[in-house]
This record gives structure tokens, C-alpha cells and sequence, in this order.
């Protein structure tokens, strides 16, 4: 596994194994796979679900930036984190959680493991370490060589130290996206029109009539017949 993480001055963020922006709650599925979510963090309140939760708000102030961004291709799945608003200079440790967030931190459940095991391990979980800057800003990013499963990754959590445990801090609800779920896209077809034959009509020709002679000759006396009459 590659982890990546720094911190970023002036809220600038650094991109990594991502492409460009998105807008504000994008969630798209396409050829990759692809999620994008954004929130700020609030404490939690009887009165309404919230998807970005503060448990500690001298750590992570009401009113935090979080964006997350995960990628999932042939080769593995990338997930990056992009934090404002934190403590200067604090470290914290971050990794992908089972459940979603809740009012309890325990809610979202333990790491997110490719294939459950009893210990916390870098190489089988996704962990997004990363310390703030002056200006309270962070990134991290980590990826792995395979993918979600259905179902099995709902969140990221924030811990008050770096490491496989520490306090839980904050927490950001995400519709990971497992390995193949986006949907297949029919191919667009445009229906040809049918062109009608081109044929081209044949004039009918009349059937040839017999020509009638305009003076028909005189009929002439067969042989042994009078004679004709001499004229006086």
C-alpha cells in the first residue's frame, strides 16, 4: 500500500491520484467508479442526522471542511481526504470505517479491513493519516490494491493521534463505492431511417395494331370470270 499524506498551506489542497474538482455532494458511478463528498462538520443534534459529526470540538471545530474523494479502477482503489478548519499543526490519524457516522462515535464501527483480521494493519485497511498545517489544512490519500466490498465501507473517521487507535474525533459518512458497481452504459444508437428502394417505373408499351391501308386495292374476278366491261 502507498500512503500519502501533507500538509497543505493557504488551503490549497494537493491533489493526488485524483483528476480535477467537483461540485459540492457530487456522487457520480462512472467507467472507474468514482465518489465525491463534501461536508462540515457539526456537533450532533437530537433534531436531525448530520453526515459530518464533531465529538471534539477543540480538535475539530464546528464548522470544519471535509472533502473525500475515492477512485476505484482495474489496478485498486485511491482515497483521498482534503480537511480545513482543523488545529494548527495537530496530527491526527484517519482511517475508512464499516458503518456511518452517529451521535454515538462508536456508530461507525471498527477499520475497514480487505480481509477481517483481529489487528489493525496499514496494508489491509485505509488509513489517511496527516498532520494540519499553520492555517489548519490537510491532505492525505491512500492507495490499495483492491476494492470495497458491497456494503462494507461507509465512513471516515478522525482520531486524535496518528496510528491504529487513538480517540474518535470527528466522523464523515461516504458512500464508498465497491469494486464494479458502476452501471453499464447502453451504447447510444441513432436509428438509421430506412431509405425506400429506388425503382425507377417502366412505361407500359401498347400492343402493335394492324395497320389498315388507306386505298385497299380492287379485288380482282378470279380466272373464267366475266370480263370487265369496255367502255364505248
Amino acid at each position: 500500500m502507498t500512503v500519502m499524506a501533507a500538509a497543505v498551506a493557504g488551503g490549497v489542497a494537493l491533489t493526488l491520484a485524483a483528476g480535477g474538482g467537483a461540485a459540492a455532494g457530487e456522487r457520480v458511478a462512472a467507467p472507474g467508479e468514482r465518489v465525491v463528498e463534501r461536508g462540515r462538520f457539526m456537533p450532533p443534534v437530537p433534531y436531525g442526522p448530520t453526515r459530518a459529526l464533531t465529538y471534539d470540538r477543540r480538535l475539530v471545530p464546528a464548522g470544519a471542511w471535509i472533502r473525500v474523494e475515492q477512485r476505484t479502477d482495474a489496478a485498486g482503489t485511491t482515497v483521498t481526504a482534503r480537511l480545513e478548519g482543523l488545529r494548527p499543526g495537530q496530527a491526527y490519524g484517519a482511517h475508512v470505517h464499516t458503518g456511518p457516522c452517529g451521535a454515538d462515535p462508536k456508530a461507525a464501527g471498527g477499520h475497514y479491513q480487505h480481509v477481517p483480521k483481529p489487528e489493525a494493519d496499514p496494508r489491509n485497511e485505509v488509513w489517511l493519516d496527516f498532520t494540519a498545517d499553520a492555517h489548519g489544512s490537510g491532505v492525505a490519500g491512500a492507495r490499495q490494491a483492491w476494492g470495497f466490498r458491497p456494503g462494507g465501507a461507509a465512513s471516515v473517521v478522525l482520531h486524535d493521534e496518528p496510528g491504529g487507535a487513538g480517540a474518535r474525533i470527528a466522523c464523515f459518512t461516504v458512500p464508498f463505492a465497491p469494486r464494479g458497481s458502476a452501471p453499464e452504459r447502453p451504447a447510444l444508437v441513432r436509428p438509421v431511417p430506412e431509405r425506400p428502394a429506388l425503382v425507377r417505373p417502366v412505361p407500359e408499351k401498347p400492343a402493335p395494331e394492324s395497320p389498315v391501308p388507306e386505298n385497299p386495292a380492287p379485288a380482282r374476278s378470279a380466272p373464267g370470270g366475266p370480263a370487265p366491261a369496255e367502255k364505248a
